[in-house]
């Protein structure tokens, strides 16, 4: 039976970005000398696996490149290659490398291969150098002849796979398509170690086969189709002389046994593509004195076009077991209502309500279980930071230490790509405006390290990230000049240190006296305060001068659902999120100001407010429009208060937000909307576009 491996594409892209992700990390963690062989033997696997699946699909180019690396990596952990700073940089190059390729191979666009060309060569001067002259390669094959010639009339291949061979994805049948490109050939297949039926495993190798090749063909061609495979079989090769004597070419013998023991480890394939690759069963067995028909043409990357990455995302087995019990427990519920329905008398309403508490219980508890499943620990997020910061540190010549706590803290998955961008942006700042170089912090007295700490924790419900560093800080002078000076501020204008602070995410600002590839043209930090409002968070900046700054994100932990405070105008209703919300009054006339009657403000203990009526907002009737008959909702947001003038609360509640832009167009000052318990249409309050209204309405009315 045929199997289409192309429904198994995206398994593979999914866990080969994994394995880059566990190859860079593990590299970040080497140190110099001696390999540490736990962390080599982690790095090893994720390229083995990458290598054997890239084989498996026909990804060719990938598993030759991945075949070099792996070859370096291997001489590591056998101790005969000592660990260096340029083999671990060179190594790093190769992991971005491959990641590039196995992005345009995803995406069925043209590798760079003058690019792979260009690392494979110095992987390749690497391994051929100095450092590589203890470590050959166990199965070279050498020719065992007086006359060593490395083309023959024939050879008699003698092919015995360990019986894990599959395991690894890699499949003798496509071996044997390759070695029918290099002439004509015939096969015998060994089938003496075939269990009975009842005892026959897929997954595992039995057969051994003999292939006898004719024809002009090199010794290193053959030996390059069974490289793949060089540490999962016992291979002979004979040649054949034109005086019909037969010579010794190479013989692997190395033995089963020494493997038995790295077998689980070194074969870490998806069970998707593991339980599906294609089985090698008797049936299926090429049969003695056969020639099979040529291998199809492949395309460009020879293999199947791969389908259009639709995102995916990986659940722990607990989720799912909440999950099924929940729906169990729904089950249940429904089905006793369901009785309780068929013949409902008054005794029985009492009951009802039971069921109906329950089912509402059950609803709830099944809501937050479907949430958690898109719920992903921040630190998907953070394993970019390690080798940005490293890359980043021996560019600008600065020593620093990254720190990242709260990595289990756990947050929405989209929510998680779309901070991503903006938390590098802003570490990349900290690098480079923040931490000063070695000599300028030892002058002032600090160690020459500097400290990058990125941190995490829940606080409400919302996710709070810090970025901290322990560098020259923020000058207030010297953003307050460069404002007036590009007419951003006035002279005259008294600010306090968060508005000062705040001009850092203005459109086209930046204090950088010399522009560079890291920072200082301007674009980035607006773009920044953009996105994070986008998700509806916040971002604060804290900063002393020579001690350090903070930068603080707020966000909340999912974009689907929603704590909401109910609000009524007129005979509409809106939804104001809890998180923005600070305290609800009942106005007094004497704590009302107006200036010049074009704006009136709420005298809030020692501060006061500016008041938006949200009937003028949305053109709406309300009950009253005198400020003493209705109800002041105070609310804040990016460190600014105002006042909602509504009608009457009507009660909280959790909503599922419903893209209003999606659905609609965007609307200024409305973030989403939500269905109500009714059926009714109910518009969620955008907070900061709200201020931001009132604020042009005042500037307009002055």
């Amino acid at each position: 039976m045929s199997i289409d491996m192309s429904q198994f594409y995206q398994t593979f892209f999914d866990e080969s970005f994994e394995g880059l992700e566990t190859m860079e990390s593990g590299l970040l963690g080497l140190d110099v000398g001696a390999a540490d062989e736990e962390t080599v033997n982690t790095i090893f696997r994720a390229a083995h696996s990458i290598k054997g699946g890239s084989a498996t699909f026909g990804f060719t180019a990938v598993a030759e490149f991945t075949h070099v690396m792996e070859t370096l990596l291997d001489e590591m952990r056998a101790g005969d290659r000592m660990v260096t700073e340029h083999a671990v940089d060179l190594l790093l190059q190769s992991v971005d490398c491959l990641r590039e390729m196995l992005t345009a191979v995803q995406n069925e666009d043209a590798v760079d291969s003058e690019r792979v060309s260009n690392v494979q060569k110095d992987l390749e001067i690497l391994l051929n150098g100095d450092e590589s002259s203890a470590a050959q390669t166990e199965n070279t094959v050498e020719v065992v002849s007086e006359n060593s010639n490395n083309v023959s009339t024939g050879w008699i291949v003698e092919f015995k796979p360990f019986d894990y061979l599959l395991k690894t994805g890699n499949d003798p049948v496509r071996l044997f398509r390759e070695l029918s490109l290099l002439g004509e050939y015939t096969t015998t297949v060994n089938a003496e170690n075939l269990p009975l039926f009842n005892d026959f495993d897929p997954e595992l190798s039995y057969l051994s086969w003999t292939v006898e090749l004719v024809g002009d063909i090199t010794v290193e061609s053959i030996n390059e189709i069974f490289e793949w495979v060089d540490d999962d079989c016992e291979l002979i090769v004979t040649a054949i002389s034109s005086q019909d004597e037969e010579v010794v070419v190479d013989i692997d013998a190395s033995a089963p046994e020494q493997f038995s023991q790295e077998v689980e480890e070194e074969t870490e394939v998806s069970p998707i593509v593991e339980n599906n690759v294609q089985e090698l069963k008797p049936e299926n067995a090429p049969e003695a004195k056969t020639t099979p028909a040529p291998a199809p043409a492949p395309d460009k990357r020879g293999a199947k076009k791969p389908s259009v990455d639709q995102g995916s995302i990986r659940v722990g087995i607990d989720k799912v077991d909440a999950l099924i019990n929940m729906v169990g427990e729904l089950v249940i519920t429904q089905s006793m209502l369901s009785q309780l329905g068929e013949n409902l008398t008054q005794e029985k309403l009492e009951k009802m309500q039971d069921g109906l508490a329950q089912l509402e219980r059950n609803t709830r508890e099944l809501q937050e279980s479907v949430m958690r499943i898109r719920m992903l620990p921040i630190s998907f997020a953070f394993q970019r930071f390690p080798r940005m910061v490293r890359d980043l540190s021996h560019k600008l010549g600065k020593e620093i230490d990254l720190r990242l706590l709260g990595e289990q803290t756990e947050l929405d998955k989209t929510v998680m790509e779309k901070i991503g961008d903006p938390l590098v942006h802003l570490v990349r700042n900290s690098i480079d405006h923040g931490i000063e170089m070695p000599d300028e912090r030892q002058a002032a007295g600090k160690p020459r390290m500097g400290v990058v700490e990125l941190n995490a924790f829940h606080q409400g419900g919302n996710i709070v990230i810090e970025i901290d560093d322990d560098g020259k800080g923020i000058d207030k002078e010297v953003i307050r000049n460069k404002a007036i000076e590009k007419g951003v501020i006035s002279e005259n204008e008294v600010l306090s240190d968060e508005q000062i602070y705040d001009l850092i995410f203005a459109p086209g600002f930046s204090t950088a006296k010399e522009v560079s590839d890291v920072s200082g043209r301007g674009v980035g930090m607006d773009v920044v305060k953009r996105n994070i409002r986008e998700l509806g968070g916040t971002i604060e900046v804290k900063s002393e001068k020579g001690v350090g700054s903070k930068i603080t994100i707020r966000l909340p932990l999912t974009l689907a659902i929603l704590d909401g405070q109910l609000i009524r105008v007129g005979g509409d209703t809106y939804i104001v999120p809890l998180v923005s919300i600070i305290e609800s009054l009942q106005v007094r006339d004497e704590q009302v100001n107006g200036i010049a009657g074009q704006a009136e403000l709420y005298k809030l203990r020692d501060d006061y407010v500016p008041i938006v009526r949200l009937h003028d907002v949305f053109t709406l009737k309300p009950d009253s429009e005198k400020l003493t008959d209705g109800l002041i909702v105070i609310v804040e947001g990016e460190g600014n208060q105002v006042g909602l003038f509504v009608d009457d609360l009507l009660g909280q509640q959790q909503v599922v937000i419903k893209s209003l832009e999606t659905n609609f167009r965007p609307v200024e000052g409305v973030s989403g909307a939500t269905i109500l318990g009714d059926g009714t249409v109910a518009l969620i309050l955008d907070v900061v576009g709200l201020i931001k209204l009132s604020k042009q309405e005042r500037i307009k009315a002055a």
